[in-house]
Formats: structure tokens, sequence, C-alpha cells
């Protein structure tokens, strides 16, 4: 339990580094508000009991003062009102504001290299992961932190005033709203964290495997496995269910124990009270106003049961996110290689895990200016080496050196914005004319001509609106953006007509003129533009070749045809 509070430490330094100033006004209009509440019924209280009793009497009916009791309920019950209303706005918006800076640090985190291809490898689970978990940590602070400190506050303050009645009636009264308001919540807590692991594991399966069953249901279906993939969804969700069981059960019992404590404590109050007026220390109104106090300040210990049931998976998601927010952020990048060199690889050998090496003692470097192609089956590692080139990963063994990169991956990533937000992820900084330079050198000015809004023109999800030429034809555009001496592309043709890809590697070569490219293939037509081929087999480069000889010629007629 102490090392899943540990986890708190980055989490609860982020909310005060962010928002200080909100969070703090937020508890304490929220400890004003409980401690009004409590001073509002305490007083009303003892306004009628006192009011009672001088009625009694002519001669007391006349001296008696209700204008400033009066006076003090209403100042009281409007300020609890207005608080309350603050409290509210004060709290939400604090909360609101860290969980977005919490959400682009770990956005920008996780596209970072090497976290993004993890991200890549396992993504439904992790992006689950990531947006459940930062909802998760909305109750850290509204239902756990706040809570807490208000009701440790309500209990100092109700000790004080009682304590004015009598010490050890104050003391008595301070220590059981501590230890049994505050023992209640960790001790349910602390048994609730496993069930609250079990859930959230649950649903995260339930729509893991929900999922799977629609995008896979085609598949499913000609293998005969769609009422397995439903069984097993629904033994996710029995499962899920099986813990929400456990979990209301341990709710319902602190429900029970902050109840018993409330009665122990409104009875014990009434018998100190009691043999306190009966002795002639405190009158009766301000016995009422002992006992009122005594019954409000257990108030806001029940805020406590919720947070309580939420700090199990509020500890899980800390557990999950603290790592990456304590850590500093490493910036990886290759050392600098000696001059004439675009890069060079002496011994390396490099994987994703420990376990599995994809490059095994790989020795391999080229000219600045000069052009190599990656060739070799899938699998055979050409996709890892230019991940090791461009800094994405780090080498079990062996020396890499490399200048600056920017890497093209198979893949074209496009996000649901405007042409000109894609375009400038490669260079926020970028004017107008650079982007229409980018999209003319990669043959889609015409296409953005076309288009009513041009640059600023909306992209679906993934791109949507463009067609596949067009997409990468964007890409590249937005590596054109990219101002460095190595440009590493991941078969950057894969998938398009014969006709779009030649025009695509046409412009490639005229762009990159005066650069370093090293592209991975198995196409002929994106080879052709290479002065080097590195044929790759198991991680390992087993030839090398260079243009005019003969070598290099039989290594182009290999590759797939146009």
């Amino acid at each position: 339990m102490s090392a899943s509070l540990s986890n708190l430490k980055p989490i609860v330094k982020l909310f005060l580094t962010e928002r200080r100033r909100g969070l703090l006004l937020g508890a304490a209009l929220s400890a004003t508000t409980v401690s009004a509440g409590i001073a509002l019924l305490g007083l009303s209280g003892w306004f009628i009991t006192a009011a009672g009793i001088a009625g009694l009497s002519a001669a007391t009916i006349a001296t008696f003062d209700v204008f400033m009791p009066s006076a003090g309920i209403r100042l009281l019950a409007l300020g609890r009102t207005a608080s309350r209303y603050g409290e509210r706005l004060a709290t939400h918006d604090a909360t609101l504001s860290v969980l977005a800076a919490l959400r682009e640090r770990l956005f920008r985190g996780w596209s970072a290299p090497g976290a993004a291809r993890e991200l890549a490898r396992r993504p439904a689970r992790l992006l689950f992961r990531l947006t459940g978990d930062i909802d998760a940590l909305d109750s850290l602070y509204l239902r756990v932190l706040v809570p807490a400190a208000v009701a440790i506050v309500a209990a100092l303050a109700a000790s004080v005033t009682l304590g004015l009645m009598n010490p050890y009636f104050g003391l008595a009264v301070g220590g059981v709203l501590l230890v049994a308001g505050l023992g209640i919540p960790l001790f349910a807590g602390s048994r609730a964290v496993k069930h609250a692991r079990q859930r959230t594991y649950g649903i995260e399966a339930i729509r893991a495997r929900t999922i799977d069953l629609v995008a896979g249901q085609t598949d499913l279906l000609m293998a005969g496995r769609l009422d397995a993939q439903r069984a097993a969804i629904a033994d996710a969700d029995r499962y899920a269910a099986s813990a929400d069981d456990r979990l209301n059960s341990i709710e319902a019992g602190v429900a029970f124990g902050f109840g018993l404590t409330t009665t122990a404590l409104l009875a014990g109050s009434l018998l100190a009270v009691a043999a306190l007026a009966g002795g002639g220390e405190i009158s009766p109104p301000v016995a009422t106003l002992g006992i009122l106090i005594t019954f409000t300040a257990v108030e806001p210990f029940g805020a406590l049961r919720r947070g309580a049931m939420e700090l199990g998976r509020t500890l899980l998601s800390a557990r999950r996110i603290a790592p990456r927010l304590s850590a500093n952020e490493e910036v990886r990048s290759n050392t600098t290689p000696h001059p004439g060199f675009a890069f060079r690889l002496e011994g390396v050998t490099a994987g994703y895990d420990a376990e599995t090496p994809v490059l095994h003692n790989v020795d391999l470097d080229l000219k600045t200016g000069a052009r190599l192609a990656l060739v070799g089956a899938s699998g055979a590692g050409k996709s890892t080496l230019l991940s090791l080139l461009a800094a994405e990963m780090h080498t079990r063994q062996g020396r890499v050196e490399c200048l600056e990169a920017t890497l093209l991956t198979q893949r074209t990533q496009l996000f649901q914005d405007s042409l000109r937000g894609n375009l400038q992820l490669a260079n926020p900084d970028a004017k107008d004319a650079a982007l229409r330079e980018a999209v003319a050198a990669a043959g889609l000015l015409q296409d953005v001509a076309a288009l009513l809004r041009g640059l600023d023109t909306p992209l679906g999800e993934g791109g949507m609106g463009l067609s596949g030429g067009q997409s990468r034809r964007l890409a590249l555009a937005r590596l054109f953006l990219r101002d460095t001496p190595l440009w590493l592309l991941d078969e950057p043709t894969e998938g398009l007509d014969g006709t779009t890809a030649r025009d695509v590697m046409n412009r490639l070569s005229d762009k990159a003129y005066g650069r370093s490219l090293v592209i991975a293939t198995h196409i002929r037509r994106e080879a052709a533009i290479a002065d080097v081929i590195a044929v790759m087999e198991d991680g390992r480069i087993v030839q090398v070749s260079r243009r005019g000889e003969a070598a290099f010629e039989k290594a182009l007629d290999r590759l797939r045809p146009d």
C-alpha cells in the first residue's frame, strides 16, 4: 500500500505545478463551505433552544437579543451558498485544467521515439489505459485529497469548539473523528484495491474483445470462432461484475461503519453534554450547540466513502502513469559521424527486447550525399535498422554514428486536422509559402488548389477525404519540410499504382539532391535511385554492392518489378 501511495507523488506534484492556486482555492472554499454548515446548524440549534428558554419568562424575553443570532444565521446561510458555488467552479476548473495538462504531457511522452513504437505494438491496451487512467485521476483531487483535507479541518474545528466547553470532551470527539473517520476509509480503500484492479482489467478486456469481435467478425465466422469470442466477452463481463459486487459490499460496510460511528458519537456526546449541563459547566443552549456540532462534524467524513472505493483504481492509474511523469524524458540521439559520412555502424546488435535481437553484428556505412537501398525479405531487419538510424531505439552492443535523420514510415500517419495542420507537424513555424512549395514538390499542388478551402481543408480521421496516393504525397510533402541531412524511407511507394509511384520517386530523387538517402525496399523502382545496395538476411548484412558492379545489377534484378 505504501509503495502504491508513493506513485501518487509525481501526480500530486504535477497538480500543484500546473494549477496550485486554483487547487488550493478550491480546497479552501470547500473547507469554508463545511465550516459554514457546521456553524450554521450549531448556531441555529443554540438560537432555537435559547429563544425557547427565554420565552419562559417575561423578564428574559424582553432582554433576549434575537437580531444578532438571526443576522449570524443569515450570514452563514448566504456564505455557505456562495462558497459552495465558488468551490464547484474552482475545483472542477482546476481539475479539468490539470487533466488537460496531464493528457498533453503523456501524449508527448508516448509520441517520443521508442515509446511511440511500443504504443504501436500494443495500441488497444495502451490507449485504453491512457484514456481510462487519466479519467480515473479525476477522483484523486475531488474525491480523495479535498474531502480528506476538509474532514481533518472539520474534526480539528469541532475539537477546538467543544474543547472550550470541556477540554476532555473536545479531545475525545476530535480523536474519534480522526481515528474512525480516516481509519474506516483507509481500511476500506486497502481492501478495495485488489477488486478495483480486477474491475479495471475486466473493463479493458471487454473493450478489447468487443472491438476484436466487431472488426474481425468475418474472419471469426470463417474460422468458426464467433461463439468462442462471444463467450470470451461474457467471461470478461462476469469478471468485472464480480469485482463490482465485492466493491459494493465494501462500500456498504463503509456506510455501516460511518453510521455506527455517528450513532456512538452522538450517544456519547449526548451523555457528555448532559453531564456538563447538570454540573452547571454549560447552559442548555450551549449543550444543544455541542450536540449539533458533533453531528455535523461527521458529515465531511462521509464524502470519503466514494473516494475509498475509487482509491484502488486511482492507485493503479498512478502506478501506470507515474514512471513516465517522474522520469526525465530521455532525448535519444546518435553520435555524429566523422566528416564525409552520413552514418557508420560498427558491430551493432539491436532488438526491441533483450531476449530477441533483430540485428546481429551489423557493419555498414554511407558517404555523405550517397543513396543506399536496403533490400531483403520481410523480417530481415530493414525497418529495425532504419529505426536505429532514426535514434528510435538503442543498441545492445556496437556503435552507431549518424547525422540527424528524418524517417518516413511505411504507414502514412495523418490526423483529423486541416491539411495545414498535418503539414506543420514537420515544421510548426512553416509559412504558407514553404507549405505550398513542399506541396508542389510532392505533386499535390493542383489537388490542393482545387479544394474550396485550400490548405485549410479539414481531413477526417486517419486522413479520410484523401486517396491513397494523395495521402502518400502529403506525407512526402511533410518529409520535404524537414531540413535534415539524412532521409530514411521505409517502402515509400508501397500500395501506390505504378504511375503514381514512379512520379513520387522522381520527385523524391530531385528533392533529395545533396542529401543522403536510405531506402528500405523490395521494389526495383525504389532501389533504382540508389548508389549502393545492401542485402539483408536474418538481421545481417550479407552483401554490399555499388552502382557499376555486376552484383548491383543482380541485386536489382532480384527485386519485385514495377
